[in-house]
Order: structure tokens, then C-alpha cells, then sequence
């Protein structure tokens, strides 16, 4: 195997290969567009499509492709080849300015909301030039944005790289009142990615897995995850090869895999890369997903992303590590003076006001099929809340009630502003039941699942986050020197204040927690039909309407294609379900039962009079759940078929949620059961 720092980036066209390959003013005029935002003229794309071209075709390229994320949440592509035939019968290898720029795929047939009919397919990609081109496959793919001819955007990255923009923006007017220049300030993320392997040939017998992702029928076996010695174990030699080749391809990608290893439950796994900016760390997130998937079957395995593929046991989610940087500088990290602690306080109260303000949409941004809270230990409950730590928490307590604070140390400090309390990175504990926690120098966000694109969530924190400090620059507009930090510490106050009810640092799986976060007012909305009308609130509309992330007609068509998905997900689940107990359940125990009726027969045969009651109530039970499923299964096929007849999304959603899933779990325990 060749080395780690060979293979790293070998198939990016990443900075170093840039200024390697291109003319000194490209480089400089590209990188002004890459760092800060500048128009891209014709003429350097030009020169950058070529040496982009050169350097593909050296890689083993034939073609290349606008890789982008439409509404499915997954990635799309259309390759074209690089050929370009020539009047005399030979054919030269060409890629243009405008073709590494724009593309023109069909939009028609992806998932809208209704911005696009069948017969209006017009749509374009625009290159995203923030995030590098890389070549998988031998194909050059140029990650991209997805627009509608009406200019709608009908992706994920759009709106992602306009809240960045949004909270550059307001992030800057703060810190401009701290007496800091103009600067690159980009959100940042980690996606902690946890997936299950399990063999091609078991999950060949599985029509659920198959169909569904995950199992919608199976009991639970005699040894689970009780004994806790999967986390962190040994790796099997079979998985081991797998996140070697995976690490290998990753690494070549550009994508920064650091670390591995066993999870909770059996045969789950987890892998975790550093940090980067949060568009760039989208686009390597969906794919490590994708490799997670396609590399598995080299290895007799099959990957499983479902954020909950088995009852009983863990389920899969994503850890969204975000935070915001100025240049080499953490915005969530105290600093060593007090005046930096200042700034670190706004930007933490603005985390508690934005999560507190805009929980609902954070709660809807990651829901998919299964609520979290059903997806075992590990998994945050449904109610939002921050966890802090004992010692930021006692400073929260401390600055609302306006009284002493004592560190760590026990160094007693008056909250004044001359000398604002330094307190230790990592200093607080992990709450595996938060679905929000500080750790140090970020906000773990944990309630993602497995499958979930990242772009939904973290679109929604920079444009909260941007509103918070927006209110905070506008409060202070005109403030300095004594008079700005006084002001800033009585507008911290009561920001805490007002959001405290969204700090909790117990324990979130408590049914203790539900009824204090009913008592608080916080919001719990414990299935996916129940959370999907937030988006499209007033509240919800003009805060993304304020910083143009979305439009109205944006947002109301994203609303559109998460319930249709949802009932999409539902109705295939329902129907699987329906024919796995017609053609596998029902003649299995119909059969056993016919079986154990012919025993009696045979034993009474053989010996008149014998005892033969443990058969006969073996019978008994068998007839009586045959009797259950059959009941249970006409109940589900007669709701599914009422369902599917209604009109609104919304409505069909909450069927589903709540009438639908109800029938097809006392189903799943019927079968279980037998």
C-alpha cells in the first residue's frame, strides 16, 4: 500500500494541484472566488476547465459531470465524455469554461414540490467553486448547485451556501463591534457517520432490508448488545479489510477519515473525519456514504444506513459537530482574556437564543421515518434542548441571577465586566442524551439519523444563528468601549434569560425530563407528520425569507417533498409488510400448525388415550395468532387502501403516523410472537 500523505488528495483538484497547474493570476483570481466570494470571469474558467481537463485525463478520466444534490437528499449525476470528434475521423479531448460552469440537466424528474412539471424539465447546475472537483470512478465530478429555469433552487447545497453567507455576515458585524477587521468566517462541521455491515447472503433472505432498509419483522435474538463488549472491540478481520479499502478511497477523495471502530450494537461501526468547512464537509459526508455502500459488496457485505435497520437494538445516527471560525480562530472557544470571554458569551448566548427560537425546525430538518426516540439508548429523545456542563451552566446561573461565580479552581470572580471568568476547554462532561451539547469548542448535534443529508440542519443553525447575532448587532449598533461591553453583558443576561428553558444537563430519556420540558413550554413533537408543519409557519417562512435562504415558494415547496417522501417511505413499508405475511408468514405457521395437528393425529393413533394436551395447546396458540395476524393484516390492507385515497399530503402523513404505524406494529408483534 502506498503512503497515507501519497495517497491523500491524489484525486482532488484541490489547492495545491491548482497552483501546481495553473498560471499564477489564475490561481490568485480563482482563489479570490473560493475564499472570498468574487465573480469568476469567463476567461479564467476557461483557463481552469483546461488545466482541470489535462489533469483528469492524466488521472484516467473519460468524462465529467455537475455532481449535485437534488431534493431526494442524495447525489445525482449525468456523465458526458470529454470527446470532442474531429472532421478528418480522429477526436480530441476538450472541456470548456462554460461547461465546467453551467450544465443543463433534466429537472423535471426530480422531486420539486410542484416548481416543476413534467413538461417544464429545464433546470441548471452551477458550479460551486468552494468545494473541490475530485475524480471517482473516471469520472471528473465538479460538485454543483441545481436551479430551476424560474431560478427556484430544487437543491440542498443552494440554500446550505446561502445561510453561510448569512451568517458570515452577521458574524462579522459583531465582531466589527470587538474592534475585529472584515474576515473569512465559515460554519464548520464533523459528520460522525455510524452504519451497520451485516452479510450479503442473510440480507439476500430479508425482503424488508431489501425494500425498506431496515427490518419490519424479526424477533429479538437470545444475545443483543447486553454484554457492551461490540463498542470499541476488536475488529473483525472481514470488516477490518472493508474500512481499509474505505479509508484508502476516502483518503484519495481528499475526504479526511481519522478515526474508526466498533459501536454499541452488533455489527455496527462508526467513522469520524476532521473538521472542515460545512459545505465542503456535506459534500465528503454523502461520499463516504456512498463509497460505504458501494465497497461493501467487495468484502460479501452489504451496508445499512437506515437510521433504525433492527428493534431491540441501537439504532444509526450522525453526529453534526458545528461551530463557526474566523480565520485560525474558534468562535466557540473561550479565550485567555476577558474581553475574548465577552465575545465568546454573545456567541454562546446566541446559540441558546437560535436553538431555543427555531427548535421545531431543527426537530423536523433530521426526522425521516423513525422518531429518535425509538431508536434505543443512544439516541436523543424528541424534545430539543442544549446540554452545557456543570461549569458554563453555573456561569449561565451566575450571569441571570447576577451574583459571584467560582471556577474550576475556586477562584472566586466578579461577573464585571473588567473581569469576566476564564474557563477550561473541555471541561464538561458528555450527555450521550442531549440532542444538543456543548464540548468543548462546538455544538454536538445528535439527532441526525444514519442516512440523513446534513445540508437541512446545518442550513437551519447558520440561519438562526445569523438572526440571534443579527438581534445583537442591531442592539448594539453605535455602542463602544465601556459603554458596548455593559450593554453586551446586559443583553447576554437577558438572552439567557429568556431562553434558559432550553438548557437541561440531566438525564433527556427520563420521563421526569418529559413533563418539566411540558411544564418549560418546549416543543415535542414525537412523529415526523406531527414536526413537518413547522416549516412552513410564519415564524419559520420570513426568518428564512429575512436572510434569503428560501423563498416562500422555496420553503413551502421543501415542505411538499419531505411529506411526500414520508408517506412515499410509509406506503412501501406498509406494502412489503402485507406480502411478507401473505406469501413467507402466514403459510410458514399455517404449515407448522397443519404439522403439530397431524402429530396429534399420529400420537392418538399410536396409542389411544395418551396424553396429548402440550400439543393441543401448542395448536391452540398457533390457531389463536394465526387469527391475530389475519385480524391485524385485514385491518392494516383495509387502512393502507383508505389512506392512500387521501388528498392532502398532510393529512395522508398523519394517518400514516398515527392509525397506519399502530396497525403495523401490532401486526409485527403478532408474527414476533409466533
Amino acid at each position: 500500500m502506498a503512503k497515507v500523505s501519497e495517497i491523500y488528495g491524489s484525486m482532488v483538484f484541490n489547492e495545491h494541484t491548482m497552483q501546481e497547474r495553473l498560471p499564477s493570476a489564475t490561481y490568485k483570481s480563482l482563489i479570490k472566488t473560493m475564499k472570498e466570494g468574487k465573480p469568476l470571469e469567463i476567461e479564467v474558467a476557461n483557463v481552469v476547465a483546461h488545466a482541470m481537463k489535462e489533469w483528469a485525463i492524466e488521472k484516467g478520466a473519460t468524462h465529467f459531470t455537475h455532481w449535485f444534490q437534488p431534493l431526494t437528499g442524495i447525489t445525482s449525476e449525468k456523465h458526458d465524455s470529454f470527446l470532442d470528434p474531429c472532421s478528418d475521423g480522429r477526436a480530441i479531448m476538450s472541456f470548456s469554461g462554460k461547461e465546467l460552469i453551467q450544465g443543463e440537466p433534466d429537472a423535471s424528474s426530480f422531486p420539486s414540490g410542484g416548481l416543476r412539471a413534467t413538461f417544464e424539465a429545464r433546470g441548471y447546475t452551477a458550479w460551486d467553486p468552494t468545494s473541490y472537483a475530485f475524480i471517482k470512478d473516471e469520472v471528473l465530478c465538479i460538485p454543483t448547485a441545481f436551479c430551476s429555469y424560474t431560478g427556484e433552487a430544487l437543491d440542498k447545497k443552494t440554500p446550505l451556501l446561502r445561510s453561510m453567507s448569512a451568517v458570515e455576515e452577521q458574524a462579522n458585524r459583531v465582531l466589527a463591534l470587538f474592534g475585529e477587521p472584515r474576515q473569512r468566517i465559515v460554519p464548520t462541521l464533523g459528520a460522525e457517520q455510524e452504519y451497520f455491515l451485516v452479510s450479503e447472503k442473510a440480507y439476500a433472505k430479508r425482503q424488508d432490508l431489501i425494500m425498506t432498509g431496515r427490518t419490519l419483522f424479526g424477533y429479538a435474538p437470545c444475545k443483543g448488545q447486553e454484554l457492551d463488549e461490540h463498542y470499541f472491540g476488536a475488529i473483525r478481520p472481514t470488516v477490518n479489510e472493508f474500512m481499509k479499502e474505505l479509508d484508502n478511497e476516502l483518503w484519495a477523495l481528499g475526504v479526511p477519515a481519522r478515526t474508526k471502530h466498533n459501536e454499541v450494537a452488533p455489527a455496527q461501526h462508526e467513522l469520524a473525519p476532521i473538521f472542515t468547512n460545512v459545505n465542503r464537509g456535506v459534500d465528503e459526508n454523502l461520499l463516504t456514504m456512498e463509497k460505504m455502500r458501494l465497497l461493501a459488496s467487495h468484502h460479501g457485505l452489504v451496508c445499512l444506513q437506515h437510521e433504525k435497520p433492527f428493534e431491540g437494538i441501537n439504532g444509526s445516527g450522525k453526529h453534526n459537530n458545528w461551530s463557526l471560525s474566523a480565520g485560525k480562530k474558534n468562535l466557540f472557544d473561550p479565550g485567555e482574556s476577558p474581553m475574548d470571554n465577552l465575545r465568546f458569551l454573545v456567541f454562546l448566548a446566541g446559540v441558546i437564543q437560535a436553538v431555543d427560537d427555531y427548535q421545531e425546525l431543527l426537530r423536523m430538518s433530521v426526522l425521516v421515518r423513525t422518531p429518535p426516540a425509538a431508536a434505543a439508548d443512544e439516541a436523543p429523545p424528541a424534545i430539543i434542548s442544549i446540554f452545557l456542563g456543570d461549569e458554563l451552566d453555573a456561569i449561565v446561573d451566575a450571569l441571570i441571577d447576577d451574583h459571584e461565580y467560582t471556577n474550576a479552581e475556586k477562584v472566586a470572580m466578579d461577573l464585571g465586566v473588567a473581569v469576566l471568568p476564564n474557563f477550561l476547554k473541555d471541561n464538561t462532561d458528555r450527555n450521550r442524551t442531549s440532542p444538543f451539547a456543548f464540548t468543548g469548542n462546538k455544538f454536538e448535534f445528535r439527532m441526525p439519523g444514519s442516512g440523513v443529508n446534513l445540508s437541512d440542519c446545518n442550513m437551519i443553525l447558520n440561519t438562526a444563528m445569523a438572526k440571534s447575532l443579527k438581534d445583537f448587532a442591531d442592539a448594539m449598533e453605535g455602542k463602544a468601549g465601556e459603554e458596548f461591553e455593559a450593554a453586551a453583558i446586559d443583553y447576554i443576561r437577558d438572552v439567557l434569560t429568556a431562553h434558559q428553558r432550553i438548557i437541561f444537563n440531566g438525564n433527556g430519556y427520563s420521563e421526569e425530563w418529559t413533563r418539566e420540558a411540558e411544564r418549560r413550554g418546549l416543543a415535542n413533537h414525537p412523529t415526523t407528520a406531527d414536526a413537518l408543519p413547522c416549516f412552513v409557519e410564519p415564524k419559520s417562512i420570513a426568518l428564512f425569507e429575512e436572510f434569503g435562504v428560501l423563498t416562500e415558494t422555496e420553503v413551502r415547496s421543501r415542505y411538499e417533498v419531505k411529506l411526500e417522501k414520508y408517506n412515499k417511505l410509509l406506503n412501501i413499508e406498509a406494502r412489503t409488510m402485507k406480502r411478507m405475511v401473505r406469501r413467507a408468514y402466514l403459510p410458514a405457521i399455517n404449515s407448522y400448525a397443519a404439522e403439530v395437528a397431524g402429530h396429534i393425529n399420529a400420537i392418538r393413533s399410536a396409542c389411544a388415550g395418551a396424553d396429548t394436551d402440550q400439543q393441543e395447546e401448542l395448536l391452540r396458540r398457533l390457531l389463536l395468532g394465526i387469527k391475530e395476524i389475519d385480524t391485524q393484516l385485514r385491518a392494516l390492507g383495509k387502512l393502507h387502501h383508505e389512506t392512500l385515497e387521501i388528498e392532502s399530503e398532510q393529512e395522508k402523513a398523519n394517518t400514516y403516523a398515527h392509525e397506519v404505524i399502530p396497525v403495523m406494529d401490532r401486526l409485527r408483534a403478532a408474527v414476533d410472537g409466533l
